[in-house]
C-alpha cells in the first residue's frame, strides 16, 4: 500500500498530506470568534423568527421546544464527529475531503455531492426568503416592484426574474470576493446585532406570557395527521432540522482556520450550543404569548406576536433585523459552498478552473460559479419543492461523517495527526449519531426522498463520466 492511496478502483484513499499541500495557498484568517459568528449567523437565521410558530401550529403545539431539543441532540451528535474530523483534517471541503481520506474517492464524492445540494439550494432559498420579506417591507411603505421584476418566471403572476433575490446574492458575492477578513468583520457585526434583537424579543415577550397557552404542553395526536403527540414532535424535529445544519459551513472553512485543533471544535460545538439555547427560549416565549393555533400559515410569527401584544416598535425592529439577519446565512452558505466547489476542482472531479485561487489565495472562480447557479435557481426557477433536499443531502453527509469516525480513530497519531478534540463515548456515540441522522431522514416527506435519489443518480453519472477520469487523487 502506498502512502498516498490504496488502489481499489474507485475507492482510492487520498493522502492527508496531498490535501494539506493543495490548501496551503488559502489564507488562515479565521479564529474562534470568527467561526462562532459564522456558525451562529448561519444557524440562527430567519428560521428563529419563523419555524417556532410554524412547527407549533402544524405539528407540536407548545411541545415545539422538545422538537428543537431533539433536532439539536441529533445535530449535536453529528457535530461531535465533525469537530473531531475538522481538528484532525482541517481541509477545504469538509465531509468531501474527510471521506476521501478514510473511505475513498467515491464516498468522498457522494458526501460532497450531498452537501453541494444543500449549498446551492440553501443560498437560493434564503435569497428568495430575503426577497419575500424585502417586498413585504416595501409594501408597508406603499412601494411595489413591477410584476416582471417581483418574481420568477416559474412562479407565474407575470414575473420574469426575482430582482431582489438576485440583488441579495450579488451583495454577498462582492463581499466574499474581497476576502474572508472583510467578510468576517461584517459577519461579526451582523451576528451581534441579530442576537441582541433576539434577546430583546425574549425580554419583551416574557412580559406578555399567558401560562394557559402551555396547556396541554403536548397536544393529543390527531389521527391521520402529523399533529400532536410524539408523532407531531418528531415530525416537527424533522422540519426544524433544516435550521441546525448550518454548523457544517464552519467545517467547510477549516483550511482557513487559525490553530484548527482548537478553533474548529470550539466553533462547531459552541455555535450549536448557543443556537439551541436561543431557539428553545424563543419557541417557549412565542407559544406562551399566544395560542399556538394563532401562528398557522403565519410567515412572520415573532413579529406578529409582538405587534399584537402592543409592541409595534419592537415588531418593526425585529422585521428589519430579520432582513439583515438573512445575509449572515447567505454569507455562511456561499462561503462554505465555494470552498466545496474549490475542493472538487482542486482534485479534478470537476473542471480544474474551480480549484484555482487568485493572488490573494481566494477561490473566487468557485465563488463566481456558485453565485451564478444560486442566481439561476433563486431568480429564474421555482424551487420551493426542493427545500427538503437541503435536509436530505446534509443528513446523508452526517451519516457518512459519523460512521467515518470508526475509520478515522485507528489512524490518528499515525498517518493522520492527533486531533485536539475527540468524540466522547467512542464507539457508542458515532453509531448513535448515524442512527439519529437516519431517523430524521426517515421522517422527511416522500417528495424530498425522491428528489434526493434523483440528485444522487445525477451525481454518480457525473462522477462516472467526468470525475473518475480526471481525478488527481487517483493519479497520485
Amino acid at each position: 500500500m502506498s502512502e498516498s492511496k490504496e488502489r481499489t478502483g474507485w475507492f482510492h484513499k487520498a493522502s492527508p498530506s496531498s490535501f494539506e499541500l493543495s490548501d496551503s495557498h488559502l489564507q488562515k484568517n479565521l479564529g474562534v470568534k470568527e467561526m462562532l459568528a459564522l456558525g451562529i449567523g448561519t444557524i440562527v437565521s430567519t428560521a428563529i423568527f419563523t419555524l417556532p410558530g410554524i412547527v407549533a401550529a402544524d405539528h407540536a403545539g407548545p411541545a415545539v421546544a422538545i422538537s428543537f431539543i431533539i433536532a439539536a441532540v441529533v445535530s449535536g451528535l453529528a457535530a461531535f464527529a465533525y469537530a473531531e474530523f475538522a481538528s484532525a483534517l482541517p481541509f477545504a471541503g469538509s465531509a468531501y475531503s474527510w471521506a476521501n481520506v478514510v473511505f475513498g474517492e467515491v464516498f468522498g464524492w457522494i458526501a460532497g455531492w450531498a452537501l453541494l445540494a444543500e449549498y446551492f439550494i440553501a443560498v437560493a432559498f434564503v435569497a428568495s426568503g430575503w426577497s419575500a420579506n424585502f417586498k413585504l417591507f416595501l409594501a408597508s411603505h406603499q412601494l411595489v416592484l413591477p410584476p416582471a421584476l417581483a418574481g420568477s418566471f416559474a412562479a407565474g403572476h407575470g414575473g420574469i426574474i426575482d430582482i431582489s433575490s438576485l440583488f441579495a446574492v450579488l451583495i454577498i458575492t462582492v463581499l466574499l470576493w474581497r476576502g474572508t477578513n472583510t467578510t468576517a468583520r461584517v459577519e461579526n457585526i451582523l451576528v451581534i446585532g441579530k442576537v441582541l434583537v433576539i434577546l430583546i424579543f425574549i425580554g419583551v415577550g416574557l412580559t406578555a406570557i399567558h401560562p394557559g397557552n402551555y396547556v396541554p404542553f403536548i397536544p393529543e395526536h390527531k389521527s391521520g395527521t402529523s399533529f400532536g403527540g410524539w408523532q407531531g414532535i418528531f415530525a416537527g424535529a424533522a422540519q426544524i432540522f433544516l435550521a441546525y445544519i448550518g454548523f457544517d459551513s464552519i467545517a467547510a472553512n477549516s483550511a482557513e482556520a487559525k490553530n484548527p485543533k482548537k478553533t474548529m471544535p470550539r466553533g462547531i460545538i459552541g455555535s450549536l450550543i448557543i443556537a439551541t439555547v436561543l431557539f428553545v427560549t424563543v419557541a417557549l416565549v412565542l407559544v406562551g404569548m399566544f395560542h399556538y393555533s394563532k401562528y398557522e400559515n403565519n410567515a412572520a410569527p415573532a413579529a406578529w406576536a409582538l405587534l399584537n401584544s402592543g409592541h409595534e416598535f419592537t415588531s418593526n425592529l425585529l422585521s428589519v433585523v430579520a432582513l439583515v439577519g438573512m445575509f449572515t446565512a447567505i454569507i455562511g452558505m456561499m462561503l462554505a459552498g465555494s470552498r466545496l466547489l474549490y475542493a472538487f476542482g482542486r482534485d479534478g472531479l470537476l473542471p480544474n478552473f474551480l480549484g484555482k485561487v487568485n493572488d490573494k489565495g481566494l477561490p473566487n472562480n468557485a465563488l463566481l460559479v456558485l453565485s451564478l447557479i444560486a442566481i439561476l435557481i433563486g431568480s429564474v426557477f421555482s424551487f420551493t419543492e426542493l427545500a427538503g433536499l437541503i435536509s436530505a443531502g446534509t443528513l446523508i453527509a452526517f451519516i457518512i461523517v459519523s460512521i467515518g469516525i470508526y475509520a478515522l480513530r485507528p489512524r490518528e497519531g499515525k498517518d493522520i495527526p492527533m486531533p485536539g478534540f475527540k468524540m466522547p463515548l467512542y464507539p457508542v456515540l458515532p453509531a448513535l449519531a448515524a442512527l439519529g441522522s437516519g431517523f430524521i431522514f426517515y421522517q422527511l416527506d416522500n417528495q424530498a426522498k425522491i428528489y434526493a435519489f434523483g440528485w444522487f443518480v445525477l451525481g454518480l453519472i457525473i462522477y462516472a463520466v467526468y470525475g473518475s477520469r480526471h481525478s488527481k487523487i487517483s493519479r497520485k
